[in-house]
C-alpha cells in the first residue's frame, strides 16, 4: 500500500481546490492514497470512481467523497472526457464542532466504518450547496486576499456539516455507540498541537511525547507523512505565519517575531532573509499595494 502513497503538502497547501479536465491532464487517475479528504464534483461527462472495494459511475451534478487513506482511482465511464472540480484538504484541521458532538474527523471515520454513502446524487448535492461552495473556494484559492484561509474554512465547514446532516437523515446516529472521543495526539493530527503552540519554544522531543512515540520513531513517521523533518515543518510554518503578518498587518517586527516563536527580532530578521532572500521590511514593501502607508519598521 505504501507504494501507492501520494504525499500532500499539508503546510503550504492544506486546502486545494481546482478543476480537472481529463482532456488536458493525464487520465485515468491511477490508484493512490493520501492523508487528505478528497471531494469530487462532476461538472461535465461522467467517470468510474473507485474507492477501496466500492465503485460507481459519477455523473454530471453528482459528488463523490474519498475518505482519508482510502485507495482510490478514477477511470473513463464512456467515450467522453470528464471535467470535475476537486476539493482536497487536511480534515484534521477542521475540528470546531458543537460541545455535544465529536470532532469532525471522528464523525467521518465513523461514517466510513459503518458504510455511510460516499456517492451523492443531484438532489443531495443541491442541498449541500456544492456548486456555490466550490465556486467560492476556487475564487479564494486564485486570489490571495486578507482572511483567505478563514473564508475557505468557513465554506468547507458548511459543506462538511451539510454532508453530516445528510448522513444523519439517512440513519447515522451519534450516541453512546459512537467511537469514544479523546484529546490524545497522533501523527495524523499533531499539526494541530504545533499550530496551537507555535509561538512557544517547541521541542521535537516534547512533540513526540505528545504522540506517545520515541523521538526516533516520531521523526521517521513525521518525515514519511509530511516530507520534511518536524523541525523544518515548525520553521516553515513560522515563516508562513510571519508572511501573513507582514502582508496584512502593520504590527512591528518585535511583535511578529514573538507571535511566530522566534527567540528575538534580530534572529527573526536574519532567518527570514535566509529563507526568502529579502528582509521582512523589503518583503512587506514588495507585497503591499502602492497606495498603502508603509510601516516605519
Amino acid at each position: 500500500m505504501s507504494a501507492l502513497f501520494e504525499r500532500s503538502d499539508a503546510l503550504n497547501t492544506p486546502i486545494e481546490c481546482f478543476v480537472f479536465d481529463a482532456g488536458k491532464h493525464e487520465f485515468p487517475v491511477k490508484p493512490h492514497w493520501h492523508y487528505f479528504a478528497e471531494f469530487i464534483y462532476m461538472l461535465e461527462g461522467s467517470a468510474e470512481m473507485r474507492s477501496n472495494d466500492f465503485s460507481c459511475v459519477l455523473k454530471k451534478g453528482e459528488m463523490m467523497i474519498f475518505h482519508p487513506s482510502a485507495v482510490h482511482s478514477i477511470y473513463p465511464a464512456d467515450d467522453s472526457m470528464p471535467v470535475y472540480a476537486v476539493l482536497k484538504f487536511d480534515i484534521n484541521r477542521f475540528n470546531h464542532t458543537p460541545s455535544y458532538a465529536p470532532k469532525i474527523r471522528s464523525i467521518f471515520q465513523y461514517a466510513e466504518k459503518i458504510g455511510m454513502k460516499i456517492l451523492f446524487g443531484r438532489e443531495a448535492v443541491e442541498k449541500a450547496q456544492c456548486s456555490r461552495i466550490w465556486s467560492v473556494c476556487m475564487a479564494e484559492i486564485a486570489n490571495y486576499q486578507y482572511g483567505r484561509e478563514l473564508v475557505l474554512q468557513a465554506n468547507i465547514y458548511e459543506l462538511l456539516m451539510n454532508i453530516i446532516r445528510l448522513w444523519l437523515a439517512d440513519g447515522m446516529v451519534i450516541d453512546n455507540r459512537f467511537i469514544p472521543q479523546t484529546e490524545d495526539h497522533t501523527i495524523d493530527n499533531i499539526t494541530e498541537y504545533i499550530d496551537l503552540f507555535l509561538s512557544e519554544n517547541l521541542r521535537v522531543a516534547d512533540i513526540a511525547e505528545q504522540c506517545g512515540l520515541s523521538y526516533s520513531c516520531f521523526a521517521k513517521k513525521f518525515h514519511e507523512q509530511y516530507g520534511m523533518s518536524c523541525k523544518q515543518y515548525i520553521e516553515k510554518m513560522r515563516f508562513y505565519k510571519a508572511e501573513e503578518f507582514l502582508i496584512f498587518t502593520d504590527f512591528d517586527l518585535n511583535y511578529i517575531s514573538q507571535e511566530t516563536g522566534f527567540s528575538d527580532c534580530s534572529h527573526f530578521i536574519k532567518n527570514f532573509k535566509k529563507y526568502k532572500g529579502v528582509t521582512p521590511k523589503q518583503f512587506r514593501s514588495s507585497r503591499r499595494p502602492k497606495n498603502h502607508t508603509e510601516s516605519q519598521i
